[in-house]
């Protein structure tokens, strides 16, 4: 295990939210998964921790990690969900802060405190795959036996013309459709409106018998906690028949992430979903966006879904896949144990 090089040092724990949530603004890699109500929903207070990294007296990167510890034994981990955070606002992007930025999590988490460090960073295959070299050297080792996960980046640079002339043939047809129905959009952030979405969600997710993937509930508390500048995008397609098609949508830093999508059978019909999108795109367009992450594709799994979020993003869609996973940790004992229980949490959720 090695000290940080000569020029940095590491803060932990020493801001409160106000603080957190300006230095988010910092980074073009921000993500809801970051923020302070994320992890104050997800794990508690008492079980949220901060690491600061500064050069030269500069903050250069940070992440949030959510601490979990097995009650009496002690062992347990620090996740860091979609971190940690270097890409700085109109700068060049280090990989040496890279390097720095996980050695002090590993330093901190797994040297000071005895937890397996586990990162998952928005890095790609495609695009960061000599960032391999450089976990493994930094004592991340990459988690066996897990499929990776793949998403589809939208480039949002060009003009609004020029990205209706990529979608797919089919797409562009099924937008005009759904440009002709008699509907009304319904943007905001509005706790009424995530009620009125949620409603649409648990019927799409009773008739299509498929289990959430995350909890929705939990996205609308972290909604009510985030600052305003941060709060998720809602968009809703209505008529005299109601709510028929619905979108969330977080935008941090230079990439926007698509949360959740919902459509009843009206909406099915009247193709809300595809206006939704473009409707969306239209407003990330506004607000100077730059990517869109479609989040989340399997063509094997769920070809319809696949091919909607294809179509959409055309040729020049970028199908990438994550690095993955990375775990730290100084104790064969805690790793056991770490490993042994979320086996067993697997197969509770199996059963149930």
């Amino acid at each position: 295990m090695h000290d940080l090089d000569p020029g940095y040092r590491v803060e932990v724990d020493q801001v409160d939210e106000a603080t957190w949530n300006q230095l988010l603004n910092q980074f073009d890699d921000a993500n809801i998964y970051q923020t302070w109500a994320y992890g104050l929903v997800r794990s508690g207070r008492r079980n949220m921790s901060h690491l600061v990294l500064k050069r030269q007296g500069q903050v250069v990167a940070i992440a949030q990690s959510r601490i979990a510890r097995a009650p009496v034994i002690g062992v347990g981990i620090a996740y860091v969900m979609w971190g940690p955070l270097w890409k700085l606002h109109q700068e060049h992007s280090d990989p040496a802060v890279f390097r720095q930025v996980i050695r002090a999590l590993r330093n901190e988490y797994a040297r000071n405190r005895g937890l397996v460090v586990r990162v998952y960073p928005v890095l790609f295959e495609e695009e960061h795959g000599w960032f391999l070299p450089m976990l493994k050297e930094e004592g991340f080792v990459r988690a066996s036996g897990e499929g990776r996960t793949r998403t589809i980046l939208m480039d949002l640079t060009p003009s609004l013309d020029e990205l209706q002339e990529r979608l797919r043939p089919h797409w562009r047809r099924e937008l005009k459709v759904a440009a002709k129905q008699d509907v009304e959009i319904t943007e905001g952030q509005e706790d009424g409106l995530f009620e009125r979405f949620i409603g649409m969600y648990k019927e799409m997710v009773a008739r299509k018998k498929f289990q959430e993937p995350n909890d929705i509930r939990e996205f609308q508390e972290i909604q009510r906690r985030l600052p305003s500048e941060y709060k998720m995008k809602l968009m809703l397609c209505h008529s005299d028949e109601g709510d028929y098609a619905g979108l969330i949508c977080s935008a941090l830093g230079s990439t926007a992430l698509y949360l959740f999508g919902a459509t009843t059978t009206i909406g099915l019909k009247r193709r809300g979903s595809y206006l939704l999108q473009w409707n969306l795109i239209q407003r990330l367009k506004e607000a100077r966006v730059t990517q869109y992450d479609l989040n989340g594709i399997n063509p094997e799994t769920n070809p319809g879904t696949y091919k909607f979020k294809s179509d959409l993003a055309g040729e020049k869609g970028r199908e990438v896949r994550f690095l993955g996973r990375f775990d730290s940790c100084e104790s064969r004992f805690g790793f056991a144990c770490v490993t042994l229980g979320e086996k067993l949490r697997r197969m509770s959720r199996a059963l149930t």
